[in-house]
């Protein structure tokens, strides 16, 4: 779809969630599964699938009771390639080199997104099939039971739900989980303190329903944005113009008049009151576990339902990491960290890794070449308390420059070698938690948690007689290597 603002330098190689199945395809990035069933086995596949190292990209077809065409997509960005597509980026980096490419990205996206607003556009393939009244059936999309103790279906796992603020008209793109409870009702989850939710207490608090749209099978940068943390005053949507270079073609919606993306394969539209509230939960969370139950949460009213021709889910299911969404927030978060903790003054930092296994939270890396006494503390305290790292977060483990955060093994060899359990682990207490931490026992009043700080480097004190390590030079590697090139896979 051209926009007024083609004229600038496009950013990236597609447009839309139809455009990318195109390009990872022919990348060999993506695999089609038929016959799978909505009810668990689509949700089983997607979570072994989740744990392979690069994982392709699954797009379900010819679900269980449901017509040929009617799709689910998973696993859409769970290694680099597919995320540096969606970010514009090169596909042939490493995890290490993505974070590296990403670096200063975010504050260059955030500077410039108010030069990318939305342009609104007068129709939209999503207006393909209208339905409204009785017509409406949210059961119409092969909608998957993800895990085996979930409340019900989740329609919404990598989709926007958009809203407007009461007052201000800020507009809001967040990813916050959608239960559907029935053909005309779903449920909507939003934690305390995030965007959308401050913008639908302000409307309850004035006595109305919040007017609501929900895009669901969109460009997975959407997804990504709706799900990462964007400055209150950085729409998503403008956030999504400066990484495209070119502006986000918008419909407005005819019912509720909020900005819905032009390129989603299924939309609906309708209304949060303030005074209805269903069964909601449980749902399980990216920590692994079923942290915040089942409770009494707002419902979203449907009053119109659209949908393209052979319509696609974007699934992205959390659970036990790595799940679905673990790669993509560990590369993002990693970025995030590493630029903070540089502007806080740490020099030499190598890099940092918030690793899927730890929820891209709870357990991060960061690699230092050590310039002086206290540098690897410095290092950690400041990752562990930054905006994009206080959050949940539980383990810290700083590491020397000839360890790549990225690895599992090396970072385990380098905590098991370099530290020393009395002298180099440091507590914080009383750090900033959320509801979603399994470590706090329900009905706890403060969300606190604690975090250790792991200073796995050489002692500074005597690191020039710490003992050699036993492997071969870089140097003697890339000999051998040449040698043996062709004869042996090494």
């Amino acid at each position: 779809m051209v926009t007024k603002t083609a004229e600038r330098q496009r950013l990236r190689e597609y447009d839309g969630l139809r455009e990318f199945l195109n390009k990872i395809d022919a990348m060999g990035e993506l695999q089609v599964v038929e016959g799978a069933d909505w009810h668990l086995e689509i949700g089983t596949l997607v979570e072994l699938n989740a744990r392979k190292k690069n994982a392709k990209a699954l797009l379900f077809d010819q679900i269980k009771g449901y017509p040929p065409g009617f799709r689910v997509l998973a696993t859409s960005m769970t290694n680099a390639a597919r995320l540096a597509l969606v970010l514009g980026l090169p596909t042939n980096l490493s995890d290490g080199e993505l974070v590296d490419a990403l670096k200063g990205k975010p504050k260059q996206w955030e500077q410039h997104a108010l030069e990318f607003p939305p342009e609104e556009v007068s129709t939209a393939p999503w207006m393909e099939n209208v339905l409204h009244g009785d017509a409406i059936n949210m059961f119409l999309f092969p909608t998957p039971f993800w895990h085996e103790l979930d409340g019900g279906r989740y329609l919404g796992t990598g989709h926007n739900v958009i809203t407007r603020d009461a007052e201000t008209g800020v507009i809001n793109a967040g990813t916050y989980r959608v239960q559907v409870h029935d053909e005309k009702t779903v449920g909507l989850f939003i934690s305390p303190g995030k965007h959308g939710r401050l913008q639908m207490e302000n409307w309850h608090n004035r006595g109305e329903a919040m007017p609501v749209a929900v895009s669901f099978g969109h460009d997975p940068l959407l997804f990504c944005l709706g799900a990462t943390e964007i400055p209150l005053s950085t729409p998503e949507y403008y956030v999504a113009g400066a990484i495209r270079g070119e502006a986000l073609p918008v419909v407005k919606g005819p019912v509720t008049g909020l900005p819905i993306p032009a390129d989603a394969e299924i939309v609906i539209e309708g209304f949060v009151p303030p005074d209805e509230a269903r069964t909601e939960g449980p749902f399980g969370e990216w920590t692994g576990y079923y942290g915040s139950g089942e409770r009494p949460e707002p419902v979203i009213k449907v009053e119109a339902l659209y949908y393209r021709n052979n319509p696609i889910i974007l699934g992205s299911p959390p659970g036990r990491p790595p799940c679905d969404f673990s790669y993509f927030r560990s590369a993002l978060r990693s970025s995030l960290i590493k630029e903070a903790v540089e502007r806080a003054g740490v020099p030499d930092v190598q890099g940092v890794w918030a690793h899927p296994a730890g929820g891209a939270r709870l357990f991060v890396v960061i690699s230092i070449k050590q310039r002086y006494a206290g540098h690897a503390r410095q290092a950690a305290f400041v990752a562990s308390q930054c905006r994009e790292g206080a959050y949940l977060g539980r383990y810290v483990v700083v590491v020397d420059e000839d360890i790549d955060p990225t690895n599992l093994e090396d970072v385990l060899w380098a905590i098991c070698t370099r530290s020393d359990p009395v002298n180099d682990i440091d507590f914080i207490r009383r750090a900033y938690s959320g509801v979603l931490d399994p470590m706090i026992r329900p009905g706890t009043a403060g969300k606190f948690n604690s975090r250790a700080i792991i200073d796995a480097c050489r002692p500074w004190e005597w690191m020039s007689e710490f003992p050699a390590v036993s492997e071969s030079s870089p140097e003697l590697v890339a000999k051998v290597r040449e040698k043996w090139k062709g004869t042996l896979d090494l």
